[in-house]
């Protein structure tokens, strides 16, 4: 199969559903007083009795210097702490303070009953599908790093460079459809 001359329009759609997600997600969030990526620290954090801040990026997505900044927020208001990790001093343990577990287990079922509503026209097949669909999307993605790797574009040597020949392709016309 050769590949298209346009850029695919399911890509467009993929980014733009990943946004009316966030917003949607978002607003819930905001009934709890939270940001989207604090909801998503209090989720993550509610099943663990701690997590390294690497840990922690890895598993929410958000990067170790964003992550800094909004565990400070979160510290502020009593939803999270810090310790210090007993088998390396160099790192910090975060964890959910009383408050953050009582908030935490009130958000769940909230926040489950909210995003479900999204799929209440959806059999489990469909959800079956598009689950293995969009893993089957991720994996090529990932495949094409070269190494295989799930790195956050940041870690990856040359991404700005490569980032700026697409764009230079584009600006020249050898890239149809891009945007």
């Amino acid at each position: 199969m050769s590949p298209p001359t346009e850029f695919p329009r399911v890509l467009s759609e993929l980014v733009r559903t990943n946004q009316a997600f966030l917003n949607y997600a978002a607003i819930h969030a905001y009934t709890l007083e939270l940001t989207l990526p604090q909801l998503d620290i209090i989720l993550t954090l509610g099943h663990a009795f701690g997590m390294t801040f690497k840990r922690l990026g890895e598993k929410t997505l958000i990067t170790k210097g964003t992550l800094t900044g909004i565990i400070n927020r979160m510290e502020h208001k009593g939803l999270v702490q810090r310790i210090a990790s007993k088998t390396d001093g160099r790192s910090q343990i975060v964890r959910l303070t009383t408050a953050g577990q009582t908030l935490f287990e009130q958000a769940v079922p909230e926040h489950l009953d909210y995003v479900n509503q999204l799929f209440k026209e959806y059999s489990l097949e469909d959800i079956a599908t598009l689950e293995s669909t969009l893993l089957r999307l991720r994996k090529a993605i990932f495949a094409a790093h070269g190494d295989g790797s799930e790195k956050p574009v940041d870690e990856i040597a040359g991404w700005c460079t490569q980032v700026k020949a697409v764009c230079k392709n584009y600006q020249e016309g050898n890239v149809v459809g891009l945007c």
